[in-house]
């Protein structure tokens, strides 16, 4: 590793969290308008493979182009994400003991996650949940996928309770089975002690063939810690967009199919609706707080009691 590589910060290689999502919108570009909202006939479902194809063929030389920053997040994301590793984590934060908090107090204190590398240009963290709210509702979208759009990415609070960047964000992936060449940068699996597993190695490994994926670990993170938060709250289908959110290999590979059952497959297509907003919907245009809070508190109040465990 070259000298400039090794002076970035292990615990925070991203000087900024949206790094890590900038990087994701150029290896998969938004799709074409006109191949997008195609419906559920035979045509649109065409038409929506003709997206996915598209989209596939679009793909720049993300290897050669990622900041070297986002290269070495993903190198200490792989190497680090063990199953010993996401039980650990599993343990320390499921048991939801760190705070007790309602939802718009978690989206103020996930605001205190400041960037100091860009000040003037970055939205704030409530800014960014806004935007992608706002997105679902213009677009007609049930009020508990507006709510879902709104706290999908509150997890990141992890950051603020000492957890390194590569254990908050990134492309999520299962761990005890043998790892996919459509995860980003699979040429750093080799690092993982659980390559050298051959009972993790195998295509199944400690899982069965068809067994869905709710009986599946994945690589620890802000998606399956919100999930555990929030999921005795909201319908399924907003359950499975919280939990498998980042799980790109998945909702945009269409990796890991022979892990799923047959609820997986129908809820990951909730997922691949919501994802345009996740990640396409994050602009420059500033939504406004305080106009937008009495709406989004009687949203929240609507599926949420006033206090959750985190």
């Amino acid at each position: 590793m070259s000298g400039a590589a090794n002076r970035i910060d292990s615990h925070k290689p991203l000087q900024d969290l949206d790094h890590w999502e900038e990087f994701l919108k150029d290896r998969y570009p938004e799709p074409e308008p006109e191949l997008v909202g195609a419906g559920g006939s035979a045509e649109g479902e065409l038409q929506k493979e003709k997206t996915w194809k598209r989209e596939t063929t679009k793909f720049r030389d993300y290897r050669a182009e990622a900041r070297p920053s986002v290269k070495e997040f993903y190198r200490l994301n792989h190497a680090n994400q063990t199953l010993d590793f996401v039980m650990s984590k599993r343990r320390e934060f499921l048991s939801l003991n760190h705070r007790r908090m309602g939802i718009w107090e978690a989206m103020e204190y996930l605001n205190t996650l400041v960037d100091d590398s860009d000040p003037d240009t970055d939205l704030s963290q409530i800014e960014h949940l806004l935007q992608t709210a706002e997105a679902i509702r213009r677009d007609g979208h049930p009020r508990w996928m507006i709510l879902t759009g709104l706290i999908h990415d509150l997890g990141k609070i992890l950051c603020l309770w000492g957890e390194p960047q590569w254990a908050v964000v990134g492309d999520t992936f299962p761990v005890g089975c043998a790892y996919s060449d459509k995860v980003v940068f699979p040429e750093f699996f080799p690092l993982n002690a659980d390559y050298q597993i051959p009972a993790y190695q195998s295509s199944t490994g400690i899982y069965e063939q068809g067994c869905g994926l709710d009986k599946v670990y994945m690589s620890w993170g802000h998606d399956e810690y919100m999930y555990n938060v929030t999921r005795d709250y909201l319908p399924t289908e907003a359950q499975y967009m919280i939990r498998y959110h980042s799980f790109y290999a998945a909702h945009k590979e269409r990796a890991y199919t022979h892990l799923m059952n047959e609820k997986d497959r129908e809820m990951f297509e909730w997922v691949r609706k919501f994802n345009p907003y996740d990640l396409y919907s994050k602009g420059e245009d500033r939504p406004s707080v305080e106009s937008l809070r009495p709406f989004y508190e009687e949203l929240i109040a609507e599926y949420f009691p006033p206090v959750l465990r985190w």
